[in-house]
């Protein structure tokens, strides 16, 4: 039986299309933001004024273990528990892949804190409530192709990004039968953080995806909705890429 996400209470670490994927499907939605309390805000109206459910923001940076924590508490709180949390929160800095001087020891650093420990963090702490939950709990983890081959916007990211990986398999296969962990691994997104890779950049990847194309920002979102109705997937990872990582 699909698993129905009417009523479901979600949180997301960033990510407005992903919100609003929820808030459709009859979700209530906490929404973590690190910076951008504005923006974090105006997707807070939508999800209560265009689709009727409830909504909140809640500030907190996925590099620190407390506010992690924090974010978990605040969420079962506010929205009276929780469902389902989408890891979506992901750090980079644009640096030379090749050049083993360009990426510095805080790169490094913020990397693993934020592509791998929070997710063990956020995991940790909704585990009570998940094992309470009649149905469980859904854990999705955002990770890229970055992840399977030697690619991305620096060493740092792919390296702690193979981490992810295997860290959500190591989750998956332990907090079952009533947690799924899963991972949704993203081609080139075209955001402002993908405009980072300039054009000469983004036609290469264009050219080398099998579908001569970047990848779908609304099939990506969709992929989030999928997984988390799917009760029979746990411990995968599902590629939305246009072909461009498939040559690994």
């Amino acid at each position: 039986m699909p698993y129905s996400l009417k009523g479901r209470n979600v949180l997301v670490t960033g990510g407005e299309l992903v919100c609003l994927k929820f808030a459709v499907e009859g979700c209530n939605v906490a929404i973590n933001y690190n910076s951008s309390a504005d923006r974090a805000e105006g997707v807070v109206k939508k999800v209560e004024q265009d689709y009727g459910m409830k909504a909140f923001a809640i500030q907190g940076d996925m590099g620190l273990q407390a506010d992690c924590v924090r974010v978990v508490k605040e969420a079962v709180s506010k929205l009276g528990g929780l469902d389902v949390i989408i890891s979506n929160a992901g750090y980079t800095r644009f640096a030379n892949f090749a050049d083993l001087n360009d990426s510095t020891v805080e790169d490094w650093d913020l990397c693993y804190a934020v592509n791998v420990k929070a997710h063990m963090f956020l995991m940790r702490e909704a585990l009570a409530t998940f094992n309470k939950n009649a149905d469980g709990g859904v854990f999705v983890i955002t990770s890229s192709i970055a992840g399977r081959i030697p690619s991305g916007s620096s060493m740092p990211y792919s390296v702690t990004k193979a981490a992810q990986l295997h860290l959500m398999r190591c989750l998956a296969s332990t907090q079952g039968p009533k947690i799924r962990v899963n991972a949704v691994l993203p081609g080139f997104l075209r955001t402002e953080w993908g405009e980072k890779y300039g054009s000469d950049r983004i036609k290469d990847m264009q050219e080398r995806a099998y579908l001569k194309k970047d990848t779908d920002l609304d099939d990506t979102a969709q992929a989030f909705i999928d997984i988390a109705k799917n009760t029979s997937m746990t411990g995968q990872r599902i590629q939305i890429d246009s072909g461009l990582g498939q040559n690994d």
